[in-house]
């Protein structure tokens, strides 16, 4: 078992070729693990402070073993540092040549055929539209992956997107005209090639439905899997092991019966009315659920209202009247056939959401102007472990964020690893020293309405202390935007608000600026990487706790209070828990790095389950004082002051 101790030690191939490389003994006993876990084909989870270099830890036994093996991270910005700059160089180091594939969703890959379609029916979102068209066009001819994703020559939010790639409900398939020019299809066999796939969670999940549906798998099998940020798992989970029908869904089906007919003469004609009668029901039901229906909510929230539940019952009609003239044109051209196939699937996840089976929620979402009608599993750990049983692999999952002080046994018990061993590795980042937890004492409580002003009030010593270089996170779009505008009255450093530009550019603009103020929710509480000085304070409004009225957590909470369970303990807690410590980790990402954790919230110190995410944190020294707070920015000695 001395292999990979001996590679990331420090006479071996890193220490010679990473200036920046140092051994640490918590990268060398992960590695160490899961080279245990692959050679016993067990199962390893694991927790890795920031800065252990988790992704070291595990390439080097999975390339050293020679094993094939999917690793899948949270993200596909991830995905491709994984693939284009860890996996290379560690590969290199070790003198190997594995076969490695980039597989992602298929949204990423530009759909030759779809993109033909658009620019033959003209038809475009945006006044911008045609001339990224052009450019996409342009670059299909010279690229040789058709990943989009990382091309350049679509914005992120560009309309355009859904209108040049597929998805797996408009994919013809063997089918399609392009076939066999298809980027997806020639990702999918360069990844049955090869000896390392690297995924997503999206693509691992989603593929692990598939075959769960009786349908052939996208993924090749593996000896070893790999799950990174795998505290996202247990929600992935369960979004793709359920069943989900969207106004996109609708709409795009609509819109595609009528490009296919178009491409088939006198096709058009005997399609157009019940397309019309499809779109308009589809129009009355956005319409019903905008008028009377929150944000999201249960089932029985939908259909106690006559005018949401007559229209849903006239979609439903008007998605099953289209059967008869697409029957009507079956053989007459793929596209059409393929068309068929959809109506078809949408049909039946009319009928499947008629009722829900036992250990399943039904609820609705809005989506901007759409809308999302779902089933989701309460429990994914019998799905999960029934995957895991139909593979002779081993598996790892592994993050910063798994254990809830230190005990895995919420994570293990939503993803049915009862029986793996589990590892907790702290961060080897010296937080005595080079970081500060504030706690304020507030006037008010959260769900007070002068909260969000009260944090504001409270913070901004700090905020000049620190001279901007801050990331504020909340727990709320409304509670954002209040802050957003509170601070743009009373601060001059530059503000840099989520939605008000895509992610990306975003986040580059504030490193950048040397001392702006980012402000974040949802999902700016992870994947924030922000080194050096460029982020010195991270402000936390509220301690991140789950929506009350989310339906699924609602229905998950009395399932286990059916079984004699507590819910705020045994889900509210661990989840928030686990959230915090994201947000926390957004602080220190360096070595070198030094800041202020500000968690404002005050049940953090009045109520009893505050001291389970107190002892969640990285050891950092504890204030209660602004002063301390305000030392610690001018001047690094004054830090030892701090009891």
């Amino acid at each position: 078992m001395g292999d990979c101790a001996a590679l990331l030690g420090a006479d071996g191939p890193f220490a010679e070729r990473l200036p920046s490389f140092a051994p640490r003994a918590a990268q060398v006993e992960l590695a160490s693990a899961i080279e245990d876990t692959l050679e016993a084909g067990g199962m390893l989870v694991a927790e890795a402070g920031t800065g252990i270099g988790k992704t070291l830890a595990y390439l080097v036994p999975v390339i050293e073993s020679g094993s094939r093996a999917i690793l899948s991270t949270g993200t596909k910005t991830l995905q491709d540092q994984l693939f284009f700059r860890d996996l290379p160089l560690v590969a290199e180091a070790l003198g190997k040549r594995p076969q490695a594939a980039l597989l992602k969703g298929r949204a990423n890959y530009l759909c030759l055929h779809r993109m033909e379609l658009t620019r033959e029916r003209g038809e475009y979102p945006t006044r911008d539209a045609p001339a990224q068209m052009a450019r996409v066009v342009e670059w299909s001819t010279r690229t040789r992956d058709g990943d989009l994703s990382v091309a350049d020559v679509l914005p992120e939010d560009s309309g355009l997107w859904p209108l040049v790639t597929s998805t797996n409900e408009n994919c013809l398939g063997t089918k399609c005209p392009d076939y066999d020019d298809c980027h997806v299809a020639r990702a999918r066999r360069r990844a049955q090639e090869a000896d390392i796939v690297v995924v997503n969670h999206h693509l691992l999940f989603a593929d692990m439905a598939l075959k769960q549906k009786g349908f052939g798998e996208v993924l090749p099998g593996a000896e070893l899997f790999v799950i990174d940020e795998a505290h996202q798992a247990p929600e992935l989970a369960s979004r793709f092991f359920g069943v989900s029908l969207t106004a996109r869904q609708v709409e795009d089906l609509c819109n595609d019966i009528l490009a296919e007919a178009g491409e088939v003469p006198g096709a058009l004609g005997a399609v157009r009315a019940e397309v019309t009668a499809c779109r308009d029901a589809l129009k009355a039901l956005r319409a019903a659920i905008a008028e009377n229906l929150p944000d999201r909510g249960p089932w029985q929230r939908l259909i106690e209202h006559e005018s949401v539940r007559v229209a849903m019952q006239d979609l439903d009609q008007a998605v099953a009247d289209l059967a008869a003239p697409l029957d009507g044109l079956e053989g007459v051209s793929r596209g059409l056939d393929g068309c068929a196939d959809r109506r078809a699937e949408m049909q039946a996840k009319f009928d499947r959401l008629d009722t829900a089976g036992p250990g399943e929620v039904r609820w609705f979402e809005r989506r901007g102007r759409g809308f999302g009608l779902n089933i989701t599993p309460l429990d994914v750990s019998d799905v999960f472990t029934g995957y895991r049983d139909e593979l002779d692999a081993a598996w790892v999952f592994t993050s910063a964020t798994l254990a809830v002080n230190g005990d895995f046994r919420h994570f293990t018990r939503e993803m049915g690893l009862g029986e793996a061993d589990t590892l907790a590795l702290g961060s080897p980042f010296d937080y005595p020293n080079n970081a500060l937890l504030w706690t304020p004492s507030l006037p008010v409580q959260p769900n007070h309405p002068g909260y969000t002003e009260a944090v504001l009030d409270t913070v901004l010593p700090a905020l000049e202390a620190s001279r901007g270089r801050a990331f504020l996170l909340f727990t709320s779009h409304r509670a954002l935007q209040a802050a957003a505008a509170w601070l743009a009255q009373r601060v001059d450093y530059p503000l840099f608000v989520q939605g008000t530009a895509p992610r990306s550019g975003l986040l580059k603009s504030f490193r950048d600026s040397g001392n702006g103020i980012l402000l974040g929710t949802a999902s700016f509480w992870e994947g924030v990487d922000v080194m050096g000085e460029a982020l010195s304070l991270v402000v936390i409004d509220k301690l991140p706790f789950a929506a009350p009225d989310d339906p699924v957590v609602e229905a998950q909470s009395a399932r286990l209070r059916d079984e004699g369970g507590n819910p705020f303990m045994d889900i509210a807690v661990p989840r928030a828990v686990i959230a915090l410590k994201q947000g926390a980790g957004r602080l220190i990402r360096d070595v070198a790095d030094r800041g202020v954790l500000v968690v404002c919230d005050p049940r953090l110190r009045t109520r009893g389950y505050g001291a389970a995410f107190l002892d969640s944190l990285p050891p950092m020294r504890r204030t209660d004082s602004v002063t301390d707070v305000t030392d610690f920015f001018e001047s690094p000695a004054a830090m030892a002051a701090v009891s």
